[in-house]
């Protein structure tokens, strides 16, 4: 990567589907928006349909669910990573393809696709008892050795502002109390989010809609992608962007530009 560069250039995108995204905006969006990173989940692969395709990056991991065409999460970078690590360090929630962690020079970048608590609210009890404990716990063993910067479907709405309709899913996957506590517990280990960082108060601003009822066209949507950053980053980040007029995914990129140490 060239030295001369002031910023690094960060792309979070879940695809649903990445075969399927490339039959629309998927390519358009490498080639615009050139990011140095980029990370995306729900690519929903199997071992012998991974594109070959470069896409001009010089490093680029996949990492699939066992159950075919589910899940996967992938990162695609500019510079050739130090290490890299597919789930949690010590073997759990394995097997559907949802954490890579990269590590570089300056930082760990963490790349998840959060289990979705389902509409029955069935994985609601592991999200929180499990999974979301371990994501922070294991968040804070890497953030002893560099900063962390943690992208991703998340899965959540944290707060009233970041869906259109809090109120009438108030106890709905994404928005349940136990969610929204679980990130509210990571952000008090010493991370932010980077977009509320830079924009407090920002209404209207989603990075997934509901495929039902014009919901995209209305922007009846809620914020659960997202850049969250160690605390000791903060001064780096330069923008949080949610790029909501690309389509190709019921899930919109988010985007974060960080000055370089």
């Amino acid at each position: 990567m060239s030295p001369q560069k002031s910023t690094l250039e960060f792309a979070s995108w879940n695809v649903n589907g990445l075969r399927a995204c490339r039959k629309k905006t998927f390519d358009i969006f490498i080639e615009d928006y050139n990011p140095d990173f980029l990370c995306l989940q729900e690519v929903k692969l199997n071992p012998d349909v991974i594109p070959e395709d470069e896409f001009g990056y010089a490093f680029r991991h996949y990492h699939l669910a066992e159950k075919k065409g589910y899940s996967g999460t992938a990162i695609f970078s500019k510079q050739e990573p130090l290490s890299v690590v597919e789930g949690f360090s010590n073997g759990k929630h394995s097997g559907e393809g949802r954490m890579i962690t990269c590590e570089y020079d300056g930082f760990y970048l963490v790349n998840v696709y959060v289990p979705n608590a389902k509409n029955d609210l069935s994985r609601l009890e592991y999200r929180y008892e499990s999974w979301d404990p371990d994501l922070r716990n294991y968040l804070l063993q890497l953030q002893e050795k560099k900063p962390v910067i943690l992208c991703g479907d998340l899965n959540v709405a944290h707060q009233e502002i970041d869906l259109a309709n809090p109120t009438s899913n108030r106890d709905n996957a994404g928005f349940t109390d136990e969610e929204r506590e679980g990130f509210s517990n990571l952000l008090a280990e010493g991370f932010l989010d980077t977009y509320r960082h830079l924009y407090p108060d920002q209404t209207d601003a989603y990075s997934w809609w509901s495929y039902r009822a014009g919901a995209r066209s209305r922007n009846v949507g809620w914020r659960i992608d997202y850049f969250v950053v160690s605390e000791s980053l903060a001064t780096s980040v330069r923008e949080a962007s949610i790029h909501s007029q690309i389509e190709g995914s019921d899930h919109c990129p988010v985007g974060l530009t960080l000055a370089q140490a």
